[in-house]
């Protein structure tokens, strides 16, 4: 249930008004907004960037921060964040993200964007993956 919760979570995170001719722009924009209302722990601005589904998953600002606390620290509190490859999937895009959590560890997230018949985005989903170490 977690990782559904999870997975569901982490590709809901965003909404913005519609994106321009290049969406690589605003895709960045709205998963850096969301950051920035996660440290400042604005719980209600984090849950405005949601997917429809996700807050039906997560039926309010509380439950929603609780979730993002408890199982995507490094989303929630990053030390850095560098993004990669933006890809279209077929009516979404998946936005690669390359996160350091507060400890030193490396991540990649995964967010998956949906557009919303406004035209807005939001995200649909978050997906993180712990980086190897690579020792010399």
């Amino acid at each position: 249930m977690m990782r559904v919760a999870g997975w569901l979570l982490g590709f809901s995170l965003l909404a913005s008004p519609a994106l321009a001719a290049d969406p690589a722009t605003s895709i960045k924009s709205l998963i850096d907004r969301q950051i920035e209302a996660f440290l400042a722990d604005d719980g209600a601005t984090a849950y405005s960037f949601a997917s429809p589904r996700l807050q039906e998953v997560f039926p309010n600002p509380d439950v929603f921060m609780s979730m993002v606390k408890s199982a995507y620290r490094p989303v929630y509190r990053p030390q850095s964040v560098a993004f990669g490859r933006l890809r279209d999937q077929n009516d979404a895009y998946i936005q690669e993200v390359f996160l350091v959590d507060p400890d030193g560890v490396e991540w990649t997230a995964l967010y998956a964007l949906q557009q919303q018949p406004d035209g807005s985005w939001r995200i649909a989903g978050c997906q993180l993956t712990k980086e190897p170490r690579v020792s010399a």
